[in-house]
């Protein structure tokens, strides 16, 4: 199996506080994970599919607005119609409203915030690819030549 991989990095607004402090709720961050899953399906398949279920979630630290949040991907194992996937969202730069509005903090070392594995399951009529390459035509099909 190739292993396909995907990454998002993005800054948590204002507008994703949820909590009192600017507190982010880890539903955001499980938004980032159905993102990074759509795109290693449509690598790997040509189609998004359908999350299926979380087997696992772990919360490791909290993130607040103003943080910038990166959110890894790796597409683990392949059945005939689910996709296994492990997710990482690590803190990279840290807001620091307690010295400023406006400060923030490049993070030395990334800070594990949320670790999960899921289940995304592409049916088999919509799998366009194999493992990222076009499914060959087959013979004595409806295709024009």
């Amino acid at each position: 199996m190739d292993s396909i991989t995907a990454f998002l990095r993005i800054r948590l607004s204002a507008g994703d506080a949820h909590y009192g402090g600017g507190l982010v709720s880890g539903a955001r961050i499980m938004e980032l994970f159905g993102d990074l899953a759509t795109e290693i399906a449509i690598r790997h398949d040509g189609d998004e599919g359908l999350l299926r279920a979380y087997e696992t979630i772990e919360l490791f630290a909290p993130v607040y607005a103003g943080d910038y949040i990166e959110g890894r991907a790796v597409l683990t194992h392949v059945g005939r119609t689910s996709r296994t996937m492990e997710f990482e969202a690590y803190k990279v730069i840290a807001a620091r409203p307690d010295i400023s509005p406006t400060a923030a903090d490049v993070l030395e070392t990334p800070i594990l915030i949320m670790r999960a594995r899921s289940t995304t399951v592409v049916k088999a009529e919509c799998q366009r690819l194999v493992s990222g390459t076009p499914r060959p035509v087959e013979a004595g099909g409806d295709e024009e030549e």
